[in-house]
């Protein structure tokens, strides 16, 4: 959420970063409205301090003429009305804050000045690694994957409808490989606080990160108004929300595992066969806590973190920084890192990894003190997948597959999968 000062001392900023994104005609008129309810607002607020202070003195006045046993019956009966316009200028208030806040909630944030203008036409492939896998022979993971018997799209469907999945035998224990080494290399290696998170949040929760009021139709949502996270950066971020955190701990660093359910996996039957867009999928999640100062150059340490996996894997990638109007809702700067999946011909996202800034936090209310006795600020918001795997096991069938119709098991996953081959 913005702050509100952008409306009232740098307006033309959030107008700016509106249009950057290709979103400034649409919410105009929102945020034409912000600023008038802003100054309404404003001038309700001094209308009532005004009236408090007022009826303070005329409380005063009556209990002086009490005292001297004098009739204070009409500045009494001025306090009455004072009362009710102070009630009616305080639901005026009430209300005018309230559509605020809504408004403020459906602003996105504003990109950071290097990232590029525009689309996804925009966005800009910053470095790669690896060398991409020529396409010819190789199969689709869906049909590598059927004909070893470790991925049953058909029992997904039956069980579940369109959109989910069964890895059976091998697939199943290559997900239960991923989670560990990837979660043993974050913990061990580069110092992330593993945590076990409920899948079912609050309005509140899902609303601290920017996924409400936004993305509410995409959402799985139970009858007593609990969501189903879409990923781990929900619970793992509001671990922290409504906290002043010492500047002295920071950065905080934390990771999780966990199924994550998306209501949208794709329309009008793009990309739906096999394991590129599917409802429920399983993601091991990076979450990063800083100062703002240190916000730049987390958001490189986060991206080289989810980088290292890939790297252990052998899996050639690129690191995309996405235009203004590719950036998702709550970020102000990602780069998605896209695998080579030669038996699809994509390059396939498996990370976005985005700087927040302080707009997570101010729905959360996480802030940090610099210092002992300083007043508290708001901290900067990051997080990135590290990684999803449905997308990670596509690459790794697909750039891994052999000639015989086998899939060799990459080195660094080996001693956790229990082999060195899928057969």
């Amino acid at each position: 959420m913005h702050d509100l000062r952008l409306l009232r001392d740098n307006l033309e900023s959030l107008r700016e970063g509106m249009r950057r994104r290709g979103e400034l005609e649409s919410l105009a008129p929102r945020i034409d409205r912000a600023e008038v309810l802003d100054a309404k607002r404003r001038a309700c607020i001094q209308q009532v301090e005004e009236k408090k202070a007022t009826r303070n003195a005329v409380s005063q006045e009556v209990a002086r003429l009490r005292k001297r046993k004098e009739s204070a019956d009409d500045l009494i009966r001025d306090m009455r009305v004072l009362g009710d316009e102070i009630a009616t200028l305080e639901g005026f208030l009430a209300e005018a804050e309230e559509e605020l806040v809504g408004i403020l909630m459906q602003l996105p944030n504003i990109p950071l000045p290097d990232v590029p203008d525009g689309g996804a036409e925009n966005n800009r492939v910053v470095r790669t690694w690896g060398e991409p896998r020529a396409s010819d022979g190789v199969r689709p993971h869906w049909e590598i994957g059927e004909q070893l018997g470790i991925l049953d799209l058909a029992a997904g469907a039956r069980v579940s409808g369109s959109g989910f999945i069964v890895l059976r035998r091998g697939g199943a224990r290559l997900v239960r490989a991923l989670m560990s080494f990837m979660l043993d290399l974050h913990t061990r290696e580069q110092g992330y606080e593993e945590a076990w998170v409920p899948l079912l949040v609050t309005r509140e929760t899902m609303t601290g990160t920017g996924q409400l009021p936004k993305f509410e139709d995409e959402a799985y949502r139970t009858d007593d108004d609990l969501f189903l996270i879409p990923t781990a950066e929900v619970p793992l971020t509001n671990l922290l929300r409504g906290e002043i955190l010492e500047g002295s701990v920071l950065p905080r660093a934390l990771t999780a595992y966990t199924p994550c359910f998306r209501r949208e996996a794709g329309a009008a039957g793009k990309d739906t066969r096999g394991l590129i867009r599917v409802h429920q999928f399983d993601k091991v999640e990076l979450v990063r806590i800083t100062t703002p100062e240190r916000s730049a150059a987390e958001l490189e340490t986060l991206t080289g973190h989810a980088e290292r996996v890939l790297q252990l894997l052998g899996l050639p990638y690129r690191v995309v920084l996405l235009a203004a109007g590719d950036t998702g809702f709550s970020s102000a700067k990602t780069y998605d890192l896209e695998l080579w999946a030669p038996g699809v011909r994509k390059w396939l996202e498996v990370s976005s990894c985005s700087n927040f800034g302080d707009f997570q936090a101010r729905r959360a209310n996480i802030r940090y003190r610099p210092a002992p006795g300083e007043k508290p600020r708001f901290v900067h918001t990051l997080n990135g997948s590290a990684l999803a795997f449905p997308r990670t096991i596509i690459a790794i069938l697909e750039n891994y597959q052999r000639a015989d119709g086998t899939v060799t098991i990459p080195d660094a996953l080996r001693r956790y999968f229990g082999g060195d081959t899928l057969e």
